[in-house]
């Protein structure tokens, strides 16, 4: 299950640096696959291929974002989100709509930090 920011996010920017994978994004801000890991070349999200260093437009304007495809809830490297264990108002929660398996999140961080 990824990791959502809630709307009671207060922008502090606790969470963004804490993230291994690069998932989490200031509001506003354009994001990659590629963006702090090992991910070249292309890859296939939801049937479509794509380039890893292509910019998106930002998931929102208003709080801090997390990039679900790049979470893995810090699996393989932190017992804990460490996103939710630093926010001060706890608005890093499951995402219930992206459950995934300990061994699926664990297979996304071994693709992106090989």
């Amino acid at each position: 299950m990824a990791i959502i920011i809630t709307d009671e996010c207060i922008n502090c920017g606790a969470c963004e640096p804490e993230c291994p994978n690069n998932a989490i994004y200031e509001a506003g801000a354009e994001w990659a696959w590629a963006d702090g890991n090992n991910l070249s070349g292309t890859i296939i999200v939801d049937g479509e291929t794509i380039d890893v260093s292509k910019r998106f437009t930002p998931i929102s304007d208003d709080t801090y974002f997390i990039v679900t495809g790049k979470c893995t809830e810090c699996v393989g490297f932190h017992e804990e989100p460490q996103c939710a264990a630093v926010c001060p108002v706890d608005c890093c929660v499951p995402d219930p709509d992206h459950v995934e398996a300990q061994e699926v999140l664990l297979e996304k961080k071994n693709r992106m930090h090989i």
